[in-house]
């Protein structure tokens, strides 16, 4: 899984492996170590949200997908889910969670799990 965050915007980008895990389990997650920590990033399904949602707890973040939302993401062609939260300080936090597609151009990452690029001859 991958993650960029960018000021108030977090976006995670799945592969097709990580993808049928979230739908076959209803979680996955990541971990990057430091050496006295750790830093966590999960997706998870809930019956409790009714729109994508996060929350930092515990030095992880967490998006909360709606079950009924999840069907058979694996298969389909939908690339992905995203919503904006309002927060109670009066800002927003914008999320995405989509398919992780390969590049269209050549890079030294390995894609041999990406979903194949729509845009690609």
């Amino acid at each position: 899984m991958k993650i960029r965050i960018k000021g108030n915007s977090i976006r995670f980008r799945l592969t097709r492996t990580e993808v049928k895990t979230l739908c076959t389990y209803g979680r996955f997650e990541e971990r990057t170590e430091f050496d006295d920590t750790f830093f966590s990033y999960a997706v998870a399904v809930s019956s409790e949200v009714g729109q994508l949602t996060a929350r930092f707890k515990d030095n992880t973040i967490t998006f909360l997908l709606p079950k009924n939302e999840l069907g058979d993401w694996e298969t389909n062609n939908r690339v992905g889910f995203q919503n904006t939260l309002h927060l109670e300080n009066g800002k927003e936090l914008f999320l995405l969670l989509e398919k992780d597609f390969a590049c269209l151009e050549n890079t030294a990452e390995d894609q041999s799990d990406n979903y194949p690029n729509p845009k690609a001859c």
